[in-house]
């Protein structure tokens, strides 16, 4: 019997954003979706996965029309504390900068799914904050 039978090996699902629960900004569209079923699909098949995905606080906004019909956008901040709770062991990790050890912009990297100019986008996917 060979070493690679003897231990479990654990699938690695990375994906920007994630549906875990309709009330939880987490996920925009039809990626998150996508990605949410495929690791509910995942647990009930009792497939070994580590999912990782971005913890945005915020990027959604609600909508208003204005007297002329012009549409406005106005941020919601939501409470990741409504959602979810810090434990030892995780089967999502929810990767988040918004830490009080990061530098001020640093800790906007997570903020916003999809959101920013080239530089803020640039930042997030090279995982580098000074360039």
């Amino acid at each position: 019997m060979s070493m690679a039978t003897d231990r479990q090996q654990t699938v690695a699902y990375f994906s920007m954003e994630m549906a875990l629960d309709p009330d939880m900004p987490t996920y925009s569209g039809g990626l998150g979706v996508l990605a949410g079923d495929t690791i509910r699909a995942a647990a009930d098949l009792k497939v070994p996965m580590v999912a990782v995905t971005l913890l945005h606080r915020k990027g959604y906004f609600s909508q208003r029309l204005d007297t002329s019909g012009w549409q406005w956008e106005e941020p919601v901040a939501r409470a990741v504390e409504n959602f979810a709770t810090e434990l030892p062991a995780r089967a999502v990790y929810l990767l988040d900068t918004d830490l009080p050890e990061n530098a001020a912009w640093d800790r906007t990297l997570t903020h916003h799914l999809y959101g920013g100019d080239q530089h803020y986008r640039l930042c997030l996917i090279s995982g580098k904050t000074r360039l």
